[in-house]
């Protein structure tokens, strides 16, 4: 088994002791099932992102119709809409030869809804830049519709490393760092 693959059965591992399975609100284990699923399919998603690999991304990915993205890199929300043909080969372009680890910090599920609370680590060339580790926080928020999960909302932010009250103040009015 190769080390990635490795890592992801690991996090969905850990993702699933975080549940106390015979607690009075612990999910069923069918959901657990799905939220294990959905963690190692998010993992392998994003691992082929930082490849650029964007058509793999899709495959396992679908978006809602009412999908947000919160980028990293800041700026207005994207809506589902925006996630044009163009868009998705910009994004394939833009990330190249990279890996990704990704560490679940919780996971959270209902009949309908899963959330997962994650940090994923790359190695990766973004934008044209030489490869670097980027880790980043990340939030995503599965629906499902018809019988299949679909992605409603992911949320990503590169303060993994905490920082002062006056470097978060700067940030917050808008000044650079």
């Amino acid at each position: 088994m190769s080390p990635s693959r490795r890592s992801v059965l690991t996090a969905a591992g850990a993702a699933l002791a975080s549940f106390d399975l015979k607690g009075a609100d612990a999910p069923d284990r069918p959901v657990a099932d799905e939220i294990a699923g959905l963690i190692r399919r998010s993992a392998d998603a994003n691992a082929a992102l930082m490849r650029g690999d964007i058509e793999r991304y899709r495959a396992l990915i679908t978006l809602t119709d009412d999908f947000t993205l919160m980028s990293p890199f800041g700026g207005r929300p994207t809506r589902g809409a925006e996630m044009t043909a163009e868009r998705w080969e910009a994004m394939g372009r833009f990330f190249r030869n990279g890996t990704l680890e990704q560490e679940v910090v919780h996971a959270y599920g209902s009949g309908d809804m899963v959330v997962l609370a994650v940090i994923e680590r790359a190695n990766v060339e973004v934008g044209g830049l030489p490869a670097q580790n980027w880790s980043l926080r990340v939030t995503l928020v599965y629906r499902k519709e018809a019988g299949s999960w679909r992605l409603a909302h992911r949320h990503a932010d590169p303060i993994v490393e905490s920082m002062s009250l006056a470097q978060a103040a700067t940030i917050a009015r808008g000044e650079r760092v």
